[in-house]
């Protein structure tokens, strides 16, 4: 019986000292931390865009963590600057990501600003790069004959789409491009070591 208590009392004790070293300390180091001036600010359009992202999967596919040159090619894709955490501050959930079977997004608007490109790609991948793997996202807009007054006709190349069809960006769609464009951490930072993720 003693050794039983004795076990539980480690296990307990083990637990509690990995907590605090893998969640305490790292908070307590990251609490003090504040959005860069510059950081791109997001509003009601973006909050929403960033939840289709989210149940989109497209996390599974894209990280918003470039690396430090030394750390990883990542400047030589062109990905803009590395990141540092007071980037992510007020992120809910981080949506870093792990694989990168796509490009790293977390400076997509400064490579891809056009609103029109965004809704093409999303539409379908390989109207606008011919050797894309992503799943084309179809499901984010409505085909038509005819454009609704105030709709956002989305000019995707006649060979993607069906005879006489025209596409509109669902309200869904733009709010995910309005996310997509908000990725802009291209201001530059302080290169200090504290920063590094």
């Amino acid at each position: 019986m003693r050794r039983t208590i004795g076990f539980i009392v480690a296990a307990i004790g083990i637990l509690a000292y990995a907590t605090l070293l893998l969640v305490g300390v790292p908070s307590l180091q990251l609490d003090d931390l504040e959005l860069p001036v510059e950081h791109p600010s997001n509003d009601e359009q973006v909050n929403r865009g960033r939840e289709i992202y989210i149940q989109s999967g497209c996390i599974y596919c894209h990280t918003q963590q470039p690396r430090d040159v030394n750390f990883g090619p990542d400047q030589e894709r062109n990905w803009g600057r590395f990141s540092i955490p007071a980037d992510y501050v007020g992120d809910r959930p981080h949506l870093l990501g792990t694989m990168r079977t796509g490009p790293d997004l977390h400076n997509i608007a400064a490579r891809q600003p056009s609103e029109d490109w965004h809704l093409i790609h999303l539409y379908q991948p390989r109207a606008v790069l011919p050797n894309s793997v992503m799943p084309s996202y179809q499901y984010l807009f409505t085909h038509v004959n005819e454009v609704p007054l105030g709709s956002k006709e989305v000019n995707v190349p006649k060979n993607w789409l069906p005879e006489g069809a025209k596409v509109i960006a669902t309200q869904e769609a733009l709010d995910l491009v309005a996310y997509l464009k908000s990725l802009d951490h291209t201001y530059s930072v302080e290169q200090d070591s504290s920063q590094m993720p």
